[in-house]
């Protein structure tokens, strides 16, 4: 699927953010979709809320800035909860493995697992970005489950063909590689053109 950014064409997209470290890699995900014209709906899990602050020192409120539309978990009669609202695609990013594990399960008990669980009934693009190591055998038999049903895995695993200078670089290498998933051109990163 290839989502375009023109202004006459509204690209809407779900960021789920979850407890796992690495919440930077949402922020700057709606950052650069901000950046691209994509319409985003922030759902935030309790955890994440908390991480937020301990690994970012920001505040919800801020986070909450950067969507054009924001949901807490726990609102199961949020739009994103229903396949009749239209939405392209959704990142989870940072994914927890519990995340990662309801919905390879089909366990949508808060919004963000039913919003995943609606991606991928109705055909959507779903992205998610695990940030744990070492993984587990039931952590990689659930990203497979998921994968067979249409999910993009996509581990935050930055490279460093680029000879990154500072974490934001590293960030932006992982933000790159989503926006490439939903098909957004992008110029967070170089390229790389052979030795």
């Amino acid at each position: 699927m290839l989502l375009s950014t023109k202004a006459n064409i509204d690209v809407r997209v779900i960021v789920a953010i979850t407890g796992a470290s690495g919440a930077i890699y949402g922020i700057r995900t709606l950052e650069a979709l901000r950046e691209h014209g994509v319409e985003t709906e922030l759902i935030i899990s309790k955890t994440a809320q908390r991480i937020l602050e301990l690994e970012t020192g920001r505040k919800l409120e801020e986070l909450k800035a950067l969507a054009n539309r924001f949901y807490f978990e726990d609102d199961m009669f949020a739009p994103p909860s229903s396949g009749s609202y239209p939405v392209d695609a959704m990142i989870v990013v940072p994914c927890s493995m519990r995340t990662l594990g309801c919905i390879a399960h089909g366990i949508s008990d808060n919004l963000i697992r039913r919003a995943a669980e609606v991606a991928l009934k109705e055909g959507r693009k779903l992205i998610l970005v695990p940030r744990e190591t070492p993984l587990s055998q039931v952590h990689l038999e659930n990203m497979l489950l998921l994968k067979r049903a249409g999910a993009v895995i996509l581990p935050a695993c930055p490279a460093f063909y680029s000879r990154p200078k500072n974490v934001q670089d590293l960030v932006d290498f992982v933000v790159g590689k989503i926006l490439e998933a939903l098909g957004i051109t992008h110029s967070l990163y170089p390229r790389w053109e052979g030795e």
